[in-house]
């Protein structure tokens, strides 16, 4: 308990283009191996990359969404390093001049909401692939060389392992309101580095820190920085000295193991791109972006307490994702009730989502037909409970709401002779059970309102059923 744990996170984001950051390669997952190529992919002599302009503009967008400082000019620059799967022995990179600098991530923790700063947000292509499980040979395929990739720098503020992970996934839903990323941790389109220390409390200096790698979930980010503290305590502890490496996380054996020496930055020789021009951003396109930007999560809960009167507990589950936000609101607007739109959206949506391992944009139910479910509750035209039905005959069937309930005959039974005449056979059924309600025990209710439910196949308007049973039992 007397050390501090150091952490300051390096995440790579991929970016949703249709074609790559320097040629006009599709950058399509899944394609077999080196088809999305071309001579500028595969560094051929004579291939001169072009910037695409949407790189820069989904960068200037993070960069606004994090508070980051726009540099009106940015330099792109060559890393310089071999490797099988890098072709042209360097990646386009930035270094000196990055597009945008000294920004902020808010995160809420046990202690309350916590600034987490960005050293930088820079724009880098993906190296490609090395594959090393077919027989005894290794194999390369460069499709994903030239892939768009944002770098977000953090410094060195993050104090545990629940900090690092609360911070990732905050960053993962800034890339997915904007728009930028799908932000798929384990398709690797958010990959993220961990730069661990520890050092004694009170301590002003840094200790030496080790960079891990091959971390693919919030888990196991949290897991390898965890091991990675005590690993460093332990050798601290012992009278060793901690060796500023690379390490590998390995997720069956939970823990992690060298890969190589850090590298520094002197070590890649990086130097402005002689073939690309500086990046120019101009008012009239920061302006441009700064329209684009969303709602954002936090001020868009605000706005449903007090627009829906919707406790904040709510508001937040709502807004975690836009798409579940934008559905959540158009159920609303069709169905103009604010809070039984949120109980079915956080209800059976989500849990039809989570189920079905879908996302909301191709769940089959629409926000308007929902909303019309929810008119037909509201009005009386069928119960919650058959509500509930309906709901999961929607999912098999491009019929709406209504139509269901007449082709199926499941409309709400108010008829109060027929009800009456159920109420009394149970009644009839269960003198114990009057006994006990009429000596006090009226908690019993609840059963008497059951077996008439059950009786009526849930149709029966539990109102009139309420008003029946009260006036038959007491009277």
């Amino acid at each position: 308990m007397s050390y501090e744990l150091v952490v300051g996170l390096e995440v790579h984001c991929q970016l949703n283009t249709n074609s790559k950051a320097f040629c006009g390669c599709s950058t399509e997952f899944g394609k077999p191996a080196n088809t999305n190529v071309c001579p500028v992919c595969l560094a051929l002599p004579g291939a001169l990359p072009v910037l695409n302009k949407r790189v820069v503009e989904d960068a200037v967008k993070l960069g606004l969404a994090t508070d980051c400082t726009i540099a009106r000019q940015s330099i792109l620059a060559r890393k310089n390093y071999f490797y099988p799967d890098l072709p042209k022995g360097y990646q386009i990179s930035q270094y000196e001049e990055p597009v945008c600098s000294e920004g902020m991530i808010h995160v809420d923790t046990d202690e309350g909401r916590k600034n987490i700063r960005l050293v930088r947000i820079h724009v880098e292509e993906d190296a490609g692939k090395s594959i090393h499980d077919i027989g005894d040979d290794t194999f390369i395929d460069v499709n994903r060389c030239g892939v768009p990739l944002l770098e977000i720098v953090s410094y060195p503020d993050i104090r545990s392992a629940k900090e690092a992970s609360a911070y990732l996934q905050k960053l993962r839903q800034i890339v997915k309101y904007l728009g930028i990323s799908d932000g798929n941790m384990e398709e690797g389109s958010l990959r993220c580095d961990a730069n661990v220390s520890v050092r004694l409390k009170g301590a002003e200096e840094y200790g030496t820190r080790t960079e891990i790698k091959n971390m693919n979930s919030f888990k196991s980010v949290e897991k390898a920085i965890e091991y990675e503290a005590q690993r460093h305590i332990d050798v601290l502890e012992s009278g060793g000295k901690i060796v500023q490496e690379t390490r590998l996380w390995d997720a069956d054996k939970q823990e992690t193991r060298s890969m190589r020496g850090k590298e520094f930055a002197h070590d890649y020789r990086y130097f402005p791109d002689p073939d690309l021009v500086p990046v120019q951003i101009d008012d009239e396109m920061l302006e441009s972006m700064k329209l684009e930007l969303p709602e954002f999560p936090e001020a868009r809960s605000e706005r449903f307490v007090q627009e829906f009167g919707i406790p904040g507990y709510d508001a937040g589950v709502l807004t975690a994702e836009r798409e579940v936000a934008d559905y959540f609101e158009n159920v609303v607007r069709c169905s103009g009730d604010a809070k039984a739109a949120s109980n079915w959206v956080m209800g059976e949506v989500l849990r039809t989502l989570k189920e079905k391992n879908i996302p909301v944009a191709s769940f089959s139910v629409s926000p308007e037909r929902l909303g019309e479910l929810i008119g037909l509750i509201a009005g009386g035209t069928i119960s919650n409970t058959i509500a509930k039905q309906v709901f999961e005959r929607m999912q098999e069937t491009a019929d709406d709401a209504k139509a269901i309930v007449e082709k199926e005959g499941l409309a709400q039974v108010s008829d109060t002779a027929e009800i009456e005449k159920v109420v009394q056979d149970i009644i009839d059924a269960n003198p114990g059970q009057v006994e006990q309600y009429r000596s006090g025990k009226t908690r019993i209710f609840g059963f008497f309102v059951g077996q008439c439910m059950k009786a009526m196949k849930g149709k029966a308007n539990p109102v009139v059923v309420n008003e029946i049973l009260k006036r038959k039992l007491e009277g």
